[in-house]
């Protein structure tokens, strides 16, 4: 599909399964290279991310087999120790580091690149892994890595709760001689999940007060069959679809305990949510108030809910305020919104409470919102999953009919969304 056409006024009403989380699916596939035996992923999401992560493996010589959302990865011989050009940018390579380093000590990956939302700098992963022995160059187009035993547990206290960087560690530590110490490590569900499944395949891995994680090396690491959980960026994207056009949507799947910070945010502005036995509804209101939030790490409101979260505060009467502290360049798309109709201000400023990295470091990384705005259709160019996520919730609010293009990023991250909208009744249509 190459565009979206979109006619909006009318409220989503109806059910949608929550696909297993991205961010989880393509971590795992990656962590099948730290075994011979194999592995089997259930709830795999069918879209471009998990493409790629299964492209990385393959090219490393893994062989992996799927069925549906089933997929089987049987690393049994790693044949290469270079991660070459992906066919489509991703900075998942990066995570192959550890597992080359503990089969054959020695690796290859090329320099991350991610959706435009701010630089993904490495320097915690390279320093981490340094710590633990290896050494890292950075030489033309990429990062090689080499080590000349094992890798060594240490101490790694991270300046920031970083997810990749934490996965790095988890990957490195889990096979390292000794014991691995993670200070202000990321805890977000994915990272349970992904310690879940790494404590399946025989790892020892503590998760101790705070964030604070304890590995214990082991000599070798075998198979396991491991559900992926849900995906709660995908759970709140319709939620926010429910609450912005002013219909009901059954988020099938989506675990109130992954939600708890988006579900106070609903009924904070004035939307209304019944968890249920099979997932959560989320119902829209008539009448919508503004509030204050900011994006934080886990357990603190997601920096991949914002986006489609901020359409649902132009609708809100009175002022909104976002300040966003985990990604420094996310307010991109606001230009976007503003050309529909919406009144959006971005700030330097830190328009907010939360300890934030990026004071007076002239990011525009706050905005405020006075609403409730009316939007009109425009053509819409999409640069990244979750900005174009807010495209369109925007668009389904919209009077008229939008044009969106760049359709290959929300196809990365989200599996069948034409099918699951019109599901709803949204007046979609794909070109």
């Amino acid at each position: 599909m190459q565009k979206f056409f979109m006619t909006g006024g009318k409220p989503l009403k109806g059910t949608v399964q929550i696909s297993g989380a991205k961010n989880a699916a393509s971590k795992m596939i990656i962590a099948c290279l730290l075994t011979e035996q194999t592995v089997t992923l259930e709830n795999v999401p069918l879209q471009q991310e998990t493409d790629i992560a299964r492209e990385l493996v393959t090219m490393l010589g893994a062989t992996v087999t799927q069925e549906g959302h089933t997929m089987t990865v049987t690393a049994e011989d790693v044949s290469s120790t270079s991660v070459m050009e992906l066919t489509r940018k991703n900075r998942l390579s990066i995570l192959a580091l550890a597992p080359l380093l503990h089969r054959e000590k020695n690796a290859f990956v090329p320099v991350p690149v991610g959706d435009k939302i701010g630089p993904r700098p490495v320097n915690f992963h390279v320093d981490a892994l340094t710590r633990m022995g290896a050494t890292v160059e950075q030489v033309d187009g990429g990062y090689h890595a080499t080590i000349g035993g094992r890798l060594k547990g240490a101490l790694i206290e991270l300046p920031y709760p970083s997810v990749m960087s934490t996965e790095t560690i988890l990957l490195a530590g889990v096979l390292a001689e000794g014991r691995t110490v993670i200070k202000n490590a990321a805890i977000e569900p994915e990272i349970v999940d992904l310690i879940m499944m790494l404590q399946k395949m025989g790892a020892i891995i503590e998760m101790g007060a705070g964030r604070h994680i304890e590995i214990i090396g082991v000599e070798k690491l075998g198979g396991c069959t491991h559900r992926i959980l849900p995906d709660r960026m995908e759970a709140a994207s319709y939620g926010a679809l429910a609450l912005a056009t002013r219909g009901e949507i059954l988020v099938r799947g989506a675990k109130h305990r992954d939600m708890v910070t988006f579900l106070n945010a609903v009924r904070r502005v004035g939307g209304s949510y019944e968890v249920t036995n099979d997932g959560i509804i989320f119902r829209g209101t008539e009448k919508y108030r503004g509030i204050k939030l900011e994006t934080d790490t886990h357990p603190g409101f997601m920096t991949d809910w914002q986006q489609p979260f901020l359409v649902v505060l132009t609708q809100a009467e009175g002022t909104s305020v976002m300040h966003e502290t985990v990604m420094e360049d996310r307010f991109g798309y606001t230009k976007a919104l503003v050309a529909m109709g919406a009144d959006i201000t971005l700030f330097e400023n830190c328009l907010g409470e939360t300890p934030c990295r990026f004071r007076d470091k002239n990011y525009k990384h706050s905005v405020v919102i006075n609403g409730p705005t009316p939007l009109t259709a425009t053509a819409l160019a999409v640069t990244d999953i979750r900005a174009g996520l807010a495209y369109v919730v925007a668009a389904l609010v919209a009077k008229g009919t939008s044009e969106i293009t760049g359709v290959e990023h929300l196809e990365r991250g989200y599996e069948d969304l034409l099918g699951k909208l019109q599901s709803c009744g949204a007046d979609v249509r794909a070109e």
